[in-house]
């Protein structure tokens, strides 16, 4: 009995360890079924890490984080600086390219108040060149654009609608200063809500009607970084000194003047905020235009759009033909030992119009205000094509 009770026992014991065991593998099988189901919920969800798939980016600028952090994707550790900007708070899983070849321009139906102009400037040039902008085109467009400098000027503030707003910035033309400037126009720009953001110099006139209807070529909705390049080639920065890894990437000259749409603008926002645009451009060690478009060519991706009728000082300017003045879009003028850049257009004498601004606008817009003979005395009547 002993011995078959023994038996018994050692059978009862198997068993038990073997219950055991498959009730242990049973709820290991369950939990590597739950593991699983959640990879594929959560590939689903936010994406394969696969660097050659391009991902849907967040839609609102508040859940965007920082845009830059999906650089860890894309570039070796040795940036320590981007990674200073960026701090994890973007997403990587939301990277944000485009496909040049599968992006084409759509008509869309842009009105005056759709565009938000922002024009640079400082207190040393308030009374040098706001007073010719003042006269000119900011007439077509008093609404719609925004002088932002450095200082406060009661005078000019009037004269420009209550439109001049003091960024605080540092004075002058160094690099942050810059910088800073071209933050405060972005962000004002996202609180004003319009579907078109374009920047302009001070030294800059605008033919107000054409870049409406250049903007009316575009689709808003989309990603479009719209300007000229003053380079032969795309730029090339290196990225860190310990290592050899360079961007590059073409830029918009902010010279000649640019837009970007505001769905490119909100992927912008988590580097503009918190002087981060400017230790961008301080690592990179160039000005802001050049910033915007390492922003907007090296990590988002998106292409730049030439436009060849923005124009700056950086190319004469009197060579472009009188017959096309109505087609273009921007203008400068400059003024360095002795020489000038300037537009070559028929009008007021050289005193009287020394930026040729006044003579141009009246060129394109005889009918306004400023451009009556009786209130300019240096109209040259006998070369101008305004005479009646």
């Amino acid at each position: 009995m002993l011995i078959g009770d023994d038996c018994l026992r050692f059978v009862s014991d198997l068993l038990f360890r073997d219950f055991r065991l498959q009730r242990t593998t049973k709820i290991m099988a369950i939990i590597g079924i739950i593991i699983y189901a959640a990879a594929i919920l959560c590939r689903i969800s936010y994406g394969h890490p696969n660097y050659n798939k391009a991902l849907d980016a967040p839609k609102s600028p508040s859940s965007m984080g920082d845009l830059l952090g999906f650089h860890r994707n894309l570039t070796p550790t040795q940036l320590p600086w981007l990674n200073e900007v960026t701090t994890n708070q973007f997403d990587s899983s939301h990277r944000m390219t485009i496909d040049a070849g599968t992006v084409t321009p759509k008509p869309t139906a842009i009105q005056l108040h759709d565009v938000f102009l922002a024009v640079k400037t400082t207190q040393t040039n308030h009374a040098k060149r706001l007073n010719i902008i003042s006269k000119t085109w900011f007439q077509m467009a008093r609404e719609q654009t925004w002088f932002f400098t450095d200082a406060n000027d009661d005078f000019y503030n009037m004269r420009l609608n209550k439109h001049l707003i003091n960024t605080k910035c540092p004075k002058g033309h160094s690099r942050r200063a810059l910088c800073c400037k071209m933050a405060a126009e972005l962000i004002t720009f996202l609180e004003h809500r319009k579907k078109w953001f374009c920047h302009f110099d001070d030294d800059n006139y605008v033919n107000i009607a054409q870049l409406q209807l250049l903007l009316s070529e575009y689709d808003s909705s989309s990603l479009w970084y719209l300007g000229k390049p003053s380079v032969a080639s795309p730029l090339e920065v290196k990225l860190s000194e310990t290592t050899d890894h360079r961007a590059q990437f073409w830029f918009a000259t902010g010279g000649a003047g640019f837009c970007i749409s505001r769905p490119l603008v909100q992927k912008m926002a988590p580097v503009i905020r918190n002087e981060k645009l400017m230790t961008i451009s301080d690592r990179i060690g160039f000005p802001d235009d050049v910033t915007i478009g390492f922003i907007i060519e090296y990590l988002l991706k998106v292409p730049l759009t030439v436009i060849d009728e923005f124009h700056s000082h950086l190319e004469p300017l009197d060579q472009i033909p009188p017959q096309t003045f109505r087609k273009q879009i921007s203008y400068s003028y400059a003024f360095e030992n002795n020489a000038k850049n300037v537009v070559k257009v028929d009008g007021f004498n050289e005193r009287t119009d020394p930026t040729r601004f006044l003579s141009l606008h009246c060129h394109l817009f005889p009918q306004q205000n400023s451009c009556s003979l009786k209130k300019h005395s240096g109209f040259v009547q006998k070369k101008s094509p305004l005479t009646k």
